[in-house]
């Protein structure tokens, strides 16, 4: 067996794109799974702009989440898998099954075939959707806490990754055992685009940039980049001490909507003149919402609601520095001008 080849789900993910990145440049062989092999063109050529010509130390397997066929070959010979992939809809779905059925059923399809397949080892990229909804703290959040999938008003996404990681605890304390699992739980993810694919954090730099928000909800959440949480990934795959544990990943105390584009404008200056620092009132967001879908997004029972959570864990155990997250946003900012996906602001 290959001790040194990683399998990476969702191979030209946003971050399993710095993951595959990330365990290249440490000496580690990637098999990166794909739903359709015309991505993989794509892939390489986003890694030769990182700086990586990945040559054969970079292999391709065709998996689908919802199927069976392809996990038990993307997972021969593998030492650890990096379980990134996971639906996220830039929208709240009409069926909130579209999100939850992949999560789920995925994650135990590739824990299973991990399993067969004696890897030592499987990361899986969770997040703080399923550490810090559902239910209110006074306290910051940590790896001690899970959302309640049955809160009311509760959204389809961190149901999913709720009940996705609870699937994957289960498994391993089951019929998975002696297989070691890993958590990685960030907040909101930036950074640095390896290609035109957008997450839905990086479309709300966007659609800041453009001047599409002409002013924001009372919202906040945490920040961390991308590269960072490529980095804990590496971190809780070779540390001895990370088995059986799960690690939230933010960027230092949870940001306001406002301070993030406040953040924009410091950091890019003439080239974020179109973001705006306005505030709207929760009254109007809520009214807004009986007419528009966007507006219902934002009307969430966390409108108004003050939260933070902490990293204290991934510090103290694995040594992990996240960059502030203020460089986080300017880098996704300067990635999204650099690649022209900005659109001039409306005069």
């Amino acid at each position: 067996m290959t001790r040194d080849l990683v399998l990476v789900t969702g191979g030209s993910g946003f971050v399993a794109g710095h993951c595959i990145l990330k365990l290249l440049a440490a000496g580690f062989d990637v098999r990166a799974t794909l739903r359709s092999p015309a991505r993989e063109s794509r892939l390489r050529e986003a890694l030769k702009e990182a700086g990586i010509d990945a040559g054969e130390r970079l292999q391709i397997a065709t998996a689908d989440l919802l199927q069976d066929d392809g996990w038990d070959a993307a997972m021969s010979g593998c030492a650890h898998a990096l379980h990134v992939a996971s639906p996220l809809a830039s929208a709240a779905p009409k069926d909130e099954d579209e999100l939850i059925r992949p999560a789920r059923e995925g994650t135990l399809r590739v824990l299973r075939a991990a399993h067969r397949a004696e890897v030592k080892r499987v990361v899986l990229t969770s997040s703080f959707a399923a550490i810090g909804y559902g239910r209110v703290l006074k306290r910051p959040y940590d790896e001690r806490d899970w959302t309640n999938p049955a809160a009311p008003g509760l959204a389809a996404y961190p149901k999913s990754k709720t009940l996705a990681e609870l699937a994957a605890w289960d498994f391993v304390d089951g019929e998975g055992q002696g297989l070691e699992l890993a958590v990685v739980n960030p907040v909101g993810i930036f950074g640095p685009l390896l290609g035109p694919d957008l997450s839905a954090s990086i479309l709300l730099v966007k659609t800041m940039l453009e001047g599409r928000l002409w002013a924001v909800p009372r919202l906040m959440f945490g920040v961390v980049d991308v590269r960072d949480v490529a980095d804990l990934h590496l971190r809780a795959m070779t540390d001895p001490a990370a088995a059986g544990e799960r690690f939230l990943a933010t960027a230092g105390d949870f940001m306001t909507m406002q301070a993030i584009a406040q953040a924009l404008k410091d950091g890019l200056g003439q080239q974020a003149a179109g973001v705006s620092t306005r505030v709207l009132p929760d009254w109007l967001v809520r009214f807004a919402a009986r007419f528009s879908a966007t507006a219902r997004q934002a009307a969430t029972p966390e409108l108004g609601r003050v939260k933070n959570a902490t990293s204290a864990k991934a510090i103290a155990m694995l040594g992990w520095q996240p960059r502030p997250a203020a460089e986080a946003l300017v880098a996704t900012g300067e990635s999204l001008l650099q690649l022209g996906l900005v659109s001039p602001p409306r005069p």
